[in-house]
């Protein structure tokens, strides 16, 4: 809701309330239909904000603006921790300038997509008792929700 003003410096608060974009994705809203050229942007950590734009034009530039800046500070993830735990560990997401091109940086999206495909698909394959409240059925559940976040 606040406006930007260029000649005015960033405060701490402003900083602190600021939104990192690496690993993030904007899309239109299409869920949301109380107002009118709204995108959402998720982030890494799972968060989800609404912005409204003036008009469809201007929330397409955000969009694509958004998801451009975010690719170019999506570097790929490192892998996650390896234990002799079953447990589920999410992959670490840098946020440093990812050094490929865009094709290698694409084709890298494209084949995580694909790994995550697969694993929410052999992970369904296994499922846990849903009436269990074990640490096992949480672990199930937390990798599910992530697989189907990604």
């Amino acid at each position: 809701q606040d406006e930007y003003k260029p000649d005015k410096d960033l405060s701490e608060v402003d900083l602190k309330n600021a939104i990192r974009v690496h690993h993030a994705l904007a899309t239109k809203a299409s869920d949301y239909s109380k107002k009118s050229n709204v995108l959402k942007l998720k982030t890494a950590d799972w968060r989800v904000f609404l912005f409204q734009a003036p008009s469809k034009e201007e929330m397409l530039s955000w969009i694509l603006r958004i998801n451009l800046v975010a690719a170019i500070f999506s570097a790929p993830a490192f892998p996650a921790a390896i234990c002799s735990m079953k447990k589920f560990c999410r992959p670490l997401l840098p946020s440093s300038v990812t050094k490929l091109c865009q094709e290698e940086q694409l084709r890298s999206h494209e084949n995580k997509m694909k790994q995550i495909a697969d694993e929410l698909a052999e992970h369904k394959l296994h499922p846990v008792e849903k009436s269990l409240k074990s640490k096992e059925a949480e672990e199930y559940r937390l990798k599910e929700h992530y697989l189907i976040f990604e």
